[in-house]
């Protein structure tokens, strides 16, 4: 159903794979917008029990596309330097494909608490719960991941090759 990666010595361990996901605060989430035009928003994100989760207005763009068409892609950047004199970019990324869906009740809290834990630094404990369940002003929402790659420059590839 997806497609293989063409350069498969580029692919990233599941393992490598997870921890660019953990690493990263923000992706783009790519959906079908209204009258069927592609649709791309940033937005930051907890990767949570194989699981994007991610927070949202009420009402909206994103919102809308989601309850329309459930099936998004989103794709992070953990590297990217570029490399003049070799005319090229030193990139790690990672691609997931899946369905979005609003979620409710012990998986919202549990949702919710994934994304203050990653944002809220060393803020107090009684602050983020405080900031749990105080808010009622926006939806939790979820990708189920349904595949998932990443992939790194081959000069990376080649570099822990070398064992650098």
């Amino acid at each position: 159903m997806f497609r293989e990666m063409r350069r498969k010595k580029q692919l990233l361990s599941a393992e490598d794979t997870t921890a660019v996901l953990n690493r990263c605060t923000n992706g783009i989430l790519a959906c079908l917008g209204d009258e069927d035009y592609p649709y791309a928003v940033p937005v930051s994100y907890v990767y949570h029990k194989d699981k994007i989760y991610f927070h949202s207005a009420k009402a909206g763009h994103k919102v809308d596309a989601i309850l329309k068409n459930p099936k998004v892609s989103f794709a992070v950047v953990d590297e990217d330097t570029i490399v003049g004199n070799e005319y090229t970019i030193y990139f790690r990324s990672v691609v997931a494909f899946g369905k979005a869906r609003l979620v409710e009740g012990e998986e919202w809290l549990e949702g919710f608490k994934a994304l203050v834990e990653k944002y809220s630094g060393d803020m107090p404990e009684d602050a983020k719960h405080k900031e749990i369940t105080g808010c009622t002003q926006s939806l939790i929402l979820a990708i189920d991941v349904d595949h998932l790659t990443g992939k790194e420059a081959i000069e990376f590839v080649n570099a822990k090759k070398k064992g650098l």
